[in-house]
């Protein structure tokens, strides 16, 4: 035996030797793999080999690989194990503990991981019934030297991570142990402060002398070790042991802040505790890190991480370079501070009657230090404690931090400045961000997100002190006014002079124009009228509308002033004229009129601006700008004649700014008459006989936007097709822009005054006329050809006419690609040159513009006309002929907004008597095609994928763009799938929202812990139907689509859809129908529905929380008169059929005593657990099984008293004082 187990070690050895050789080949290494894995699986001489193997003179590799194979052994045969054999591996584990390893410094850390693994793999399936003194043996262990000790918080920390954070293990199980950890929390407790007091103080006793440096090393490894293992506890345990003895824990770790080589483990503790939830009551003694004791460490131990956190390179002493486990501390002091911050907020002002801390001052101080620090990264981990300090009830008004709200204020003029970026060395933060971004990219994501935090504290701090934060603005608003432009190095490629994106001037006046516009927004709102600092505004306001500058991206920044000190305008109107001429100024810039190049991106953004700001202030303002109203007409008409002829798209800003000025005449007759006025050139295009034979005629149409020819990029011949496109392209958006922005005064007393109401509905409502509908009743037809055409353009016979220059025209932008992978769209350099665009990119534009705006035109159609628009005669039919003609040939990405823009906006806009003859004709269809085409497009994904996973070399070869190109089809696929059916819902479902739950704060820990698995959210039984839902119920062949669509998606690849569906949608259907005449086969293909569903989702808690509710009301309360249903039943992997029929009986039978809910969805769960399918992470993995033992907390029945019987010897098992080896 001896021999055999020796010929075999060396075998093993050898082979683990191979397999970790990194000159091996994948050959030989698999060979090696196989023999190993081979030898844990099949052999009887696994406990000698590996004991062998994991002895201490043996290299490292081969240790670890001989204590895997014990830790295999334990996890795979010990259910199967003799008493005996059990009893000798824990004799031999307790052995390697005490005597098999290396010192502390020189063991390698693998290796105690193992071995700890070991323990804590019999632990789960012994303690504490058949092994009760394991923690006095392992208390015993840590008398034996700082290796056992640190092996033993190895072993505690192992145990809580794996019934606690992982929950590795049957329910029973983990309540025993974690009930029993709970029981002996007491003393678990005081052994680990006890171990991390010893080595702290024998640390400091001789980490300065001289000869006991290795002593010293030791204490500190155990030390360390000892605060992750707490780290490990205080995460769950109950508030009690972390603030016993008035807070002794908490006020040694903030000793251990001092020590340089544990005050990184000692935060972490400090952190995890204050950032606990749980009773506000067991939260009081928090409060004491408020003394001064305790902001001292905290402040001292910051301030001297903060020294050391950069240090000169060792190669180039000129060069910095952040040195990171200091900068993690101060990452983690940070937090620290945070988290106390919100225990404060949560605190006062609360039931349980806490001060506002005698030295809040010390504390804001502190935390103004970490905001005003170089790293972006510690910044933005302050502003939601400063968010909750400036919006708390209490705390908002104590004058610490009124006075730090001002303070906070002036910090935000440096916070908000675009500084940081990785790859440059402008600003200290760079070398920070060097630690915390990947790139450039990265930072600018952060960043972006950054700012729009730094804007809500901003704002919350401006309604404390409205008044100052004004000031700050004004002081620096003048200051960037006065301040010569500094271009930096960075200049456009293209101007000289010019500022690019990061020049020095454009970072400020950004970063000024964000603050400006904070502050202003806020003070309005907390300032009476009397006090608010008009002069001082229009003094402002004045010197931006006099700052003259021709650097597009800087004046991006004044018009942004210019908004937001507009509100003080109304109180002055003789500033209006001058307003509006910056703006129309800024809507047609250009740097120079005679090159004929294309604009830069800056300078169509300004344009754009200047364009949006105009709308703004019509839409916030109509009644303020309604005396300027000609001037404004006569300038607008004036720019359509002039030299510099805006872009469409410019012109249809200006007509949507007038429109909405002309919302306030409130004279039906006279805004008739300007929007005819307005719109007489546009309609007379669109009706004309050349448009019309266009819009009407494919080809006609591909001819006329030069589709069909060939073009190359240097062609410098007038572009005719380009011309007409954006014909086209003006009279749609010219028509959205009315249709969209024309309305009847909100009044109902005014509209009726002014000729707007044409009638009363029968509940009494007054039924309005728009002005704008002749022009729409006279577009509407040439619209519908228009969108017609569009999807006939996707048939064979027309893609055939695409000219080789054009004929990737229906092909996604890339723009469009990025939004649908969810790839971010960044870029820094696009402002500096101009933008060429090639003719294939212009095309796909129009199209992706043009068929967007159609559905966008007759979305908006429904709210503007009202019965105006549903009363058009046949218009279900011409909708049906237009938007749903050659739908087969048309893409997934042209497909969502008609469904979204349009057919949602119609169902969330019609009333209800239009139900029946517009939108049950339209919508039965679409839900009946969209339910075929989806369901084929998930049968090719799921046929692909199975095709994948059996051919992984083929998928090596696979190109890249193949790929690339497969995920976006599938994505597109899920976002279908997602409007359908959220179409679906909002015809159909009528959502009740739940009451919201008690204080989050106050939920207990302890109940989280145990019941997290319960959290996901079942169906609603609040939910109804809507009218629109009944009305579509009525007609079976309407209802058995919804039905068929909604039961299919749930096996479709997409969790969110699932989840939304199983718990809103399908049985709110279901149960519509349940009382009539269902056919069986109906009834049972419902069912199996939702087990397939379980078999793709199951492994998502929230989507099997859903999906087993959904299956156990359809078994419930059609089971009883379909038996079907249990024969479907018993057709489930592993069900227990005694189980089930328990739970029919109890069913079926009246008198039977019903169960409450959650026992009954427990028990249905149980039996359907066989249909729930594994993650594909999961599948391949051997089960590991650990029995039950005999519980320890229910009290014995008791006819059946096993201490009557023979002893069997298992609480002995494990015995210290066994001696059977």
């Amino acid at each position: 035996m001896a021999d055999q187990v020796a010929a075999m070690c060396e075998q093993l050895m050898k082979a683990v030797i191979v397999m970790m050789d990194a000159e091996t080949s994948q050959i030989y290494r698999l060979e090696a793999l196989k023999f190993c894995e081979e030898f844990k699986e099949t052999s009887s001489l696994c406990v000698p080999c590996g004991l062998q193997l994991a002895d201490k003179t043996q290299p490292a590799v081969v240790r670890h690989f001989g204590l895997q194979i014990l830790e295999h052994v334990i996890k795979f045969r010990w259910n199967n194990m003799q008493q005996q054999e059990k009893v000798q591996i824990k004799e031999c584990a307790m052995q390697l503990l005490s005597n098999g390893t290396h010192s502390i410094l020189e063991e390698e850390s693998h290796v105690k991981d193992a071995l700890s693994r070991i323990i804590v793999e019999m632990i789960k399936r012994e303690w504490p019934q058949h092994w009760p003194d394991m923690l006095k043996e392992m208390e015993a262990l840590t008398s034996q030297g700082e290796a056992q000790t640190e092996l033993v918080m190895l072993i505690l920390l192992r145990l809580a991570e794996d019934v606690i954070t992982f929950q590795t293990l049957p329910i029973q199980r983990r309540r025993d142990i974690q009930q029993t950890l709970t029981q002996n929390m007491d003393s678990i407790f005081s052994f680990l402060l006890a171990i991390l007091h010893i080595n702290v103080e024998d640390y400091r006793k001789v980490k300065g002398l001289s000869g006991h440096e290795v002593k010293a090393r030791a204490h500190c490894r155990v030390a360390v070790a000892a605060l992750n293992t707490l780290a490990g506890y205080i995460d769950w345990v109950s508030l009690v042991h972390i603030t016993s003895g008035n807070c002794q824990l908490l006020e040694m770790l903030c000793l251990l802040l001092s020590e340089p080589e544990l005050q990184l483990e000692a935060s972490e503790c400090l952190l995890i505790a204050l950032s606990r939830k749980g009773k506000l009551e067991e939260r009081k003694p928090f409060m004491l890190l408020f003394n001064d004791v305790a902001i001292h460490y905290i402040l001292s131990a910051a301030q001297s991480a903060d020294e050391l956190a950069i240090c000169t390179n060792s190669t180039d002493s000129s060069v910095v370079e952040v040195v990171e486990r200091r900068y993690v501390f101060l990452k983690r002091l940070c937090q620290v501070l945070c988290a106390l911050g919100f225990q404060l907020c949560s605190l006062v002002g609360s039931d349980v009657k806490v001060e506002v801390p005698g030295n809040l001052s010390k504390y804001t101080e502190a935390l103004l230090a970490f905001t005003t620090h170089s790293s972006q990264f510690l910044k933005s981990c302050t502003l939601p404690t400063w968010g909750a300090l400036f919006r708390h009830e209490t705390l908002s008004k104590d004058a610490v931090v009124v006075e730090m709200a001002i303070k906070y204020l002036k910090t935000s003029m440096t916070s908000l400045v675009k500084t940081g970026f990785p790859s440059r060395h402008d600003n200290p933060s760079c070398e920070y961000s060097r630690v915390d971004f990947d790139s450039d990219e990265d930072f600018y994501s952060f960043f972006s997100s950054f700012r729009a935090q730094q804007g809500d504290v901003l704002r919350s701090a401006s309604r404390i002190v409205p008044l100052e934060a004004f000031q700050t603005a004004a002081e620096w608003l003048q200051f960037q006014i006065a301040s010569p432009i500094d271009p930096g190095n960075a200049t456009l490629k293209s101007a000289e002079g010019l500022c690019s994106l990061l020049s020095p001037s454009v970072i400020q006046w950004d970063a000024m124009a964000v603050f400006v516009e904070c502050v202003v927004s806020q003070i309005f709102r907390n300032v009476e009228e009397e006090r608010l600092p008009i002069d001082q505004s229009m003094e402002l306001l004045q010197a931006v509308l006099d700052y003259d500058t021709k650097d597009p991206l800087i004046l991006s920044c004044v018009l942004t002033n210019i908004s937001a000190l507009f509100p003080f305008a109304t109180r002055r109107p003789q500033f209006l004229p001058q307003v509006l001429h910056k703006l129309f100024k800024s809507i047609t810039f250009d740097f120079d009129q005679e090159k004929k190049v294309p604009r830069t991106r800056a300078v169509k953004n300004l344009r754009r601006h200047a364009g949006s700001s105009i709308i703004k202030i019509c839409r916030d303002y109509p009644q303020f700008i309604l005396p300027c109203f000609d001037m404004f007409y006569s300038h607008v008409k004036e720019l359509f004649s002039s030299d510099s002829t805006p872009t469409y798209m410019e012109k249809c800003s200006l007509m949507e700014a007038l429109v909405l000025i002309s919302n306030q005449f409130k004279d039906f007759e006279k805004q008739k008459a300007f929007l005819n006025e307005l719109m007489a050139s546009v309609v007379t295009e669109w009706t004309s006989e050349e448009v019309r034979s266009v819009l009407w005629d494919p080809a006609k149409f591909l001819t006329f936007i030069g589709a069909d020819q060939v073009v190359t990029e240097q062609n410098e011949d007038v572009d005719t097709a380009g011309l007409n496109r954006g014909r086209l392209s003006f009279c749609l958006n010219a028509m959205l822009v009315v249709v969209k922005r024309s309305r009847w005064p909100a009044d109902p007393e005014e509209a009726k005054v002014g000729g707007f109401v044409v009638g009363y509905t029968p509940d009494g409502a007054p039924m309005y006329r728009n002005p704008c509908a002749a022009q729409f009743l006279a577009f509407l037809p040439n619209l519908l050809a228009l969108i017609r055409t569009h999807n006939s353009l996707f048939t064979p016979e027309n893609l055939a006419r695409l000219s080789e220059t054009f004929s990737r025209a229906h092909e996604m932008m890339d723009y469009e690609k990025n939004v649908v992978l969810g790839l971010p769209q960044f870029s820094l350099d696009i402002y500096d040159s101009p933008v060429y665009r090639s003719n294939l990119e212009r095309m796909q534009g129009f199209f992706w513009t043009l068929y967007d705006n159609c559905f966008h035109v007759l979305g908006n159609a429904g709210p503007s006309l009202q019965q105006e628009f549903y009363t058009i005669e046949r218009l279900a039919e011409g909708i049906a002929g237009s938007a749903f003609v050659s739908l087969d040939h048309v893409p997934d990405y042209r497909l969502r907004p008609m469904i979204r823009l349009f057919m949602k906006q119609l169902v969330l806009s019609c009333r209800p008597e239009y139900y029946d003859s517009l939108l049950r004709p339209l919508l039965g269809p679409l839900f009946t095609y969209m339910m075929q085409r989806l369901n084929n497009k998930w049968q090719v994904i799921n046929q692909r994928t199975s095709i994948n996973g059996e051919d992984e070399e083929e998928q090596v070869v696979c190109q890249e763009t193949q790929v690339t190109q497969e995920m976006l089809e599938e994505q597109l696929v899920r976002l279908l799938t997602r409007e359908v059916l959220d179409l679906l819902a909002v015809s159909c479902i009528s959502r009740k929202v739940p009451e919201p739950a008690a204080n989050k704060e106050e939920i207990d820990e302890e109940d989280v812990t145990m019941d997290s698995v319960q959290m996901a959210s079942p169906a609603h039984p609040a939910d109804e139907l809507t009218e629109l839902g009944k009305c579509l119920m009525k007609h079976e062949d309407i209802y058995m689509s919804l039905l068929t669509l909604s039961f299919t998606s749930l096996s479709w690849k997409d969790t969110t859809n699932c989840h939304r569906t199983a718990s809103m949608v399908c049985w709110n259907l279901l149960r519509q129908v349940v009382g009539g005449n269902l056919l069986a086969e109906a009834v049972t293909w419902f069912f199996t529905s939702v087990l397939r569903g379980l078999q793709v989702h199951g492994q998502h808690e929230a989507c099997n929380s859903a999906l087993s509710y959904l299956a156990m009301l359809i078994y419930e309360n059609l089971r009883p008169r379909y038996a079907e249903l249990r024969a479907v039943m018993t057709q489930i992997p592993n069900i227990s059929v005694d189980a089930l029929d328990q739970y029919d009986h109890r069913l079926m039978d009246p008198k039977a005593q019903k169960a409450g809910e959650k026992k009954r969805k427990d028990q249905f769960r149980k039996l359907i657990a066989g249909t729930v399918g594994k993650a594909l992470c999961q599948q391949f993995r051997k089960e590991v099984h650990i029995r039950n033992l005999p519980s320890l907390f229910k009290k014995p029945k008791p006819d059946k008293d096993a201490l009557d019987g023979e002893p069997l010897g298992l609480a002995s098992l494990f015995a210290p004082e066994n001696n059977t080896l």
